[in-house]
């Protein structure tokens, strides 16, 4: 019973994220920061897998390099949108 409800719980994470990914698209920190919440429960999910299947965490360790580099990716990308427009808004950024 406890291990369905900790798979509940990480699907309910995962579909919370998606949800504010998908309705939250006025500020780009708000979109990475559900990113990083969607990274955080594949990253429990992976965990409570690999723990259940006996299996060595290596990929763990993996995922979690790329999840940084994502990150500070990111993150980088917001302080360069915020030096050269003043915000983050998405309706200030224009591609063209």
């Amino acid at each position: 019973m406890m291990m369905l409800n900790m798979w509940f719980t990480i699907f309910i994470m995962y579909l919370f994220g998606n949800m504010i990914f998908v309705s939250k698209q006025k500020h780009l920190l708000i979109v990475l920061m559900s990113l990083e919440f969607i990274v955080l429960s594949i990253f429990f999910l992976m965990l409570l897998y690999l723990s259940m299947i006996s299996y060595d965490m290596y990929m763990l360790m993996v995922f979690l390099v790329f999840s940084v580099c994502e990150g500070a990716l990111g993150l980088s990308i917001l302080v360069l949108m915020i030096r050269t427009h003043g915000n983050d808004y998405f309706q200030s950024f224009n591609l063209i």
